[in-house]
């Protein structure tokens, strides 16, 4: 089983979301976590809300309760207020689910 997020973002600083990126590396290992699909891209055709994207991203854990564990991490969330809030306008959670294969 794995728990997978399909993730929209509005990056506006590559080099902070890139450091963001390099150092939850190790705990996305830790909690057991990583990314599949990871895109840049230009235009956004139809969406539910204004918020613009220009990332799109899978990121799967082996189980909810890892992933929650994961967000809730002090360090993580460390990183997060020094990296990905200065970097990120927006945040847009695309689709949730739990998926009978893993993959990393």
């Amino acid at each position: 089983m794995s728990y997978e997020t399909i993730v929209g973002l509005n990056v506006m600083n590559d080099e902070k979301y890139n450091q963001y990126r390099i150092l939850i590396a190790p705990l996305l290992t830790k909690y057991k976590g990583g990314f599949r699909y990871d895109f840049k891209i230009k235009e956004t055709l139809i969406s539910e809300n204004s918020d613009e994207i220009n990332r799109l991203f899978l990121i799967y854990f082996y189980s909810r309760d890892l992933r929650d564990s994961f967000f809730a991490d002090s360090e993580y969330l460390k990183i997060k207020k020094e990296f990905f809030s200065v970097a990120v306008t927006s945040t847009s959670i695309i689709s949730e689910y739990e998926r009978s294969e893993i993959f990393h």
